[in-house]
């Protein structure tokens, strides 16, 4: 696969063609990926990354499963949705099978973000309530009506609050308001969303939904306590509005135990709304709302006909039965729940070993590394933390950061993720973290006792221009297979940038 430009001409036309919002990862030193299979990305000298953060390439990039089944579509059919045709039937059929009994009735459409705000508009069509309860924190899409809803965009720009937007705290029990040694977290973070709908109705306003991740992810790897959805839900119904989960970043097995998140909250516990995206498609744009008939009902009852011309079309559903049948074929949610198991193990090591690591939280392939400069104060180490991926990046490994304050580290691989991929990946942090201490004048004798709170301080200033390029070999011990790959001896880059 030859590339149509030099990395360098690729970066100047997107400068001058693309617009500025529309980031790329490692902005300071972007890479340019041509090829990707599995867990692996290639770059266009044929060098190999080990893919840590694309939660979209759900069953792996390019599953020779999932492209059959997209050109055998493609060569028959494909077409507007309002056809009949057997592949939308089938696959809402086997999506409905995965979900409680009363979740039955599905709208399909071509993104999350889509799929958040035809969600919004089901809750709000139901009894003809508006307000929104959201997570402070959270991010549920790009569509005007969900950055009114995501905290995690409108506070970052200009835009205020609108009146029909209510923000709980984020149930984060690690730096949140109630934090792990409350006696009960579940129960206090459930009251605040008790109190917002009370002052809500005191000015006479309704609540139409209560919606969340099932686990935050832009709000930094949050896993909800234990018996916080079923008390929210009890609040939210209530006040005559719906729950509404958002599985568009975790669902499809990646926690292991279950196939979707919310699941992990008991049999006891059901969302009225359902929405899905990203690992649906494996890559391909393809998303989903699923809620109960009552519900759908109540839209319909609106007189407004509802169509998506290419949701849930012939090639889209194709795709979407092959991933449903490689995570079975695969077991790839047991691999999720064997491998981040293991991880979680291997970097609960590294905690103990490395006074940055403040905190390890996650569930099968969604695990968070909340990197601070003060265990104490758990102080957020931001700038530590986008260095870390950058050296990371020099190693082959590919990870990101997130969170309010961008300092934790997020894991989220394809599903196909191995335990020799885990270790690896956590030997080049490990050795990262070091010598990042080392260049700190941190103490990393300073461990994390399991009874003792560590108090370990970090420098509030960090040179991390101490780390040059010279400290490490971004080439050594890796795959130079060429793979294939076509060059352009203009696109080689001789001068590495600092991080």
């Amino acid at each position: 696969m030859c590339e149509l430009y030099s990395k360098w001409d690729t970066l100047a036309l997107r400068e001058k063609h693309i617009g500025p919002s529309c980031k790329v990862f490692f902005a300071a030193d972007p890479i340019k990926i041509v090829r990707a299979q599995r867990q692996y990305m290639f770059d266009e000298n044929g060098d190999q990354y080990l893919d840590c953060i694309n939660n979209v390439a759900h069953v792996g990039h390019c599953h020779p499963e999932v492209v059959k089944a997209a050109l055998k579509q493609m060569e028959v059919l494909n077409t507007n949705s309002r056809f009949l045709h057997d592949n939308i039937v089938e696959y809402a059929k086997r999506l409905s099978a995965t979900l409680p009994e009363k979740l039955s009735v599905c709208y399909f459409t071509n993104s999350g973000s889509e799929a958040n705000d035809l969600a919004l508009r089901l809750a709000r069509q139901f009894r003809g309530h508006q307000d929104v309860i959201t997570l402070d924190h959270a991010y549920h899409g790009h569509l005007s009506s969900l950055i009114e809803i995501s905290p995690y965009k409108f506070r970052k720009g200009k835009d205020v609050k609108k009146e029909f937007v209510h923000v709980a705290p984020s149930p984060d029990t690690y730096r949140g308001k109630y934090r792990e040694d409350h006696a009960d977290a579940a129960s206090a973070y459930a009251d605040e969303v008790e109190k917002i709908i009370e002052e809500a109705h005191k000015s006479g306003r309704k609540i139409a939904a209560f919606i969340a991740e099932s686990m935050q992810s832009c709000g930094g790897q949050i896993i909800p306590p234990a018996g916080y959805f079923q008390k929210v839900a009890e609040y939210v119904h209530r006040a005559g509005g719906v729950f509404i989960a958002d599985e568009v970043q975790v669902g499809f097995g990646r926690v292991g135990k279950h196939f979707w998140s919310f699941q992990m909250h008991g049999e006891d516990f059901a969302p009225d709304i359902v929405t899905m995206g990203k690992p649906m498609g494996n890559g391909h744009p393809m998303a989903c709302v699923v809620t109960t008939k009552e519900i759908a009902e109540a839209f319909s009852s609106s007189g407004m006909e509802y169509f998506n011309t290419y949701g849930g079309n012939p090639v889209s559903c194709a795709i979407g039965l092959a991933v449903l049948d490689i995570i079975e074929n695969e077991d790839l949610q047991g691999n999720a729940a064997r491998v981040g198991n293991y991880l979680t193990e291997l970097l609960n090591i590294q905690k103990a070993k490395h006074a940055l690591i403040g905190d390890i939280r996650g569930i099968g392939l969604f695990i968070g590394i909340d990197l601070v400069k003060d265990h104490e104060e758990r102080t957020p180490a931001t700038a530590e933390a986008q260095h870390v991926i950058y050296k990371m990046k020099e190693k082959q490994v590919l990870l990101s950061a997130d969170g309010p304050h961008r300092n934790v580290l997020k894991i989220k691989p394809p599903m196909c993720f191995t335990e020799e991929d885990a270790k690896f990946m956590v030997d080049q942090l490990d050795g990262i973290l070091t010598a990042l201490e080392e260049a700190m004048g941190a103490k990393t004798e300073s461990v994390i006792s399991e009874t003792t709170p560590c108090r370990t301080k970090m420098p509030n200033e960090v040179n991390l221009e101490l780390l040059s390029d010279n400290t490490t070999d971004s080439k050594e011990n890796l795959s130079r297979k060429r793979n294939g790959v076509c060059t352009d001896k203009h696109s080689l880059l001789s001068k590495r940038l600092k991080t």
